[in-house]
């Protein structure tokens, strides 16, 4: 069963609809793909069409109110998701409560996703895959998005990226990794 939000902005509460979208059965090739920038109480996701190479659905949404969503029957279906994971980046550098809450509900959203048997990746790895240096900033990822997609134009004339902000510049990134880097080897 194919699913897409009619909603380009805002969160899933505001458009939480399933029907058919382009007559894809399950067993299908992997084109909607669930991507998750999470954080320690709000995490920033996106449902990408890798075929069509545009947003289905995107928000920011509070953890507990995210994960329900997901074990809910009308969450998202998808073929595939992508988690950032939380990693090392440098020595010296104390981790915090918030980094161990957020590598906890990664755990949680992995349990909630395990029939997808989501990827984890890294932060330095999308950043060496759009910008050819681990230590690029999110600005840098941003502008390659936007080379690559177009501006997100505005509310009268929407590009393809209209709406993304926040941790869904993340979440984007994420998603268009995993299409770039997994989908040849998995259609």
């Amino acid at each position: 069963m194919a699913w897409a939000g009619v909603c380009r902005g805002g969160s899933w509460r505001e458009s939480l609809q399933v029907h058919r979208l382009d007559g894809k059965e399950e067993g299908d090739e992997v084109s909607r793909i669930l991507a998750i920038d999470p954080g320690q109480e709000e995490s920033g996701w996106i449902i990408w069409d890798s075929d069509n190479e545009k947003i289905l659905q995107m928000g920011i949404d509070p953890n507990v109110t995210f994960l329900s969503w997901l074990e809910s029957a009308s969450g998202p279906l998808v073929e595939a998701a992508a988690i950032e994971m939380v990693g090392h980046y440098g020595t010296g550098m104390a981790a915090g409560k918030s980094v161990f809450d957020t590598c906890v509900f990664i755990g949680e959203l992995k349990h909630a996703l395990r029939g997808l048997n989501p990827k984890l990746i890294l932060r330095p790895d999308i950043r060496l895959h759009f910008c050819h240096q681990r230590n690029a900033k999110p600005a840098n990822v941003n502008q390659v998005l936007r080379d690559r997609f177009g501006d997100k134009g505005t509310k009268k004339n929407p590009g393809k990226l209209f709406g993304v902000r926040d941790h869904i510049w993340s979440a984007l990134a994420l998603a268009v990794f995993f299409a770039d880097k997994f989908l040849e080897k998995i259609n």
